[in-house]
């Protein structure tokens, strides 16, 4: 449909605008890959971050950034490996955004937008109809070869990969983790339970759940395995997949997926994971 004259005023990412007839209207650049990718490059800027390209497609860069303390055993965030989940997008970003300070000085690796073609698109798949979340187990492809070189010589103590699903009823969240007596998603999950009610499904995606949480005491003997399982597989200590319900409000989701990195930021450097 054409825009209106409205449509075409300046925007920005999560924005509440009065209209004339009294409504509120929710308008954001959640597809917008080139706006995003420059407010990551003034973020890469203000922190001091390193920013590497470790693939391009379709014109767009895939961005790599650590920070200058980075070391073998980092904090890793990822967002954006299926690119009709915005919210998780956005929700790092604006995390990120707000937290300059923090980045100066951690040791950190974040893959902020992995599938940038796909969430110009607002598909969930590459430009090539690949789920590429499904694909980290397959180092000859030219995506994950990038993203392989890249985490050469990483094993990060925390993983903490963002989604969103379509047919979630709720948040909920999956938690692979070497120490069993850790209850790290159930500490996430609790910081965001005022601002986004959990899956109560006692079955998700096929697997148990309680309280939101699929705890996966072991790992898939299949083929086309996801970021955090490869991660675990890798010598992560532990990995949170974080998912969003997509048909939920965008500014919640964001706002949810950003309290949801605080929190895992804040139990890494109160209690830690070696």
């Amino acid at each position: 449909m054409p825009r209106s004259s409205r449509d075409s005023r300046p925007t920005t990412p999560v924005l509440w605008l009065p209209e004339m007839d009294g409504a509120w209207q929710f308008r954001h650049r959640a597809h917008d890959v080139p706006h995003l990718l420059q407010r990551w490059r003034a973020v890469a800027r203000a922190a001091r971050l390193q920013l590497s390209v470790i693939h391009e497609v379709r014109g767009f860069p895939v961005y790599f950034l650590t920070s200058r303390l980075v070391a073998a055993r980092p904090l890793y965030l990822s967002a954006g490996v299926h690119g009709d989940e915005p919210g998780a997008v956005l929700g790092l970003l604006e995390w990120a955004e707000r937290s300059i300070a923090y980045l100066r000085r951690a040791d950190v690796i974040l893959v902020p937008l992995f599938n940038p073609a796909g969430l110009s698109l607002n598909i969930r798949l590459d430009s090539e109809g690949n789920d590429l979340n499904r694909f980290f187990d397959h180092p000859s492809h030219p995506h994950i070869t990038g993203w392989r070189k890249a985490m050469s010589g990483f094993s990060p103590r925390l993983a903490v990969c963002l989604h969103e699903d379509y047919d979630a009823q709720g948040l909920y969240a999956y938690e692979l983790n070497r120490d069993a007596t850790l209850r790290l998603a159930e500490s996430c999950l609790s910081t965001t339970d005022a601002m986004l009610s959990r899956d109560s499904r006692r079955t998700i995606e096929g697997r148990s759940a309680r309280s939101g949480i699929i705890r996966r005491r072991r790992l898939p003997m299949v083929e086309n395995l996801p970021e955090a399982v490869i991660l675990y597989q890798s010598g992560t200590s532990c990995t949170l997949t974080f998912e969003t319900p997509s048909e939920f409000s965008l500014a919640v989701r964001t706002r949810t997926h950003a309290r949801l990195i605080q929190a895992a930021c804040d139990w890494d450097a109160t209690s830690g994971i070696s």
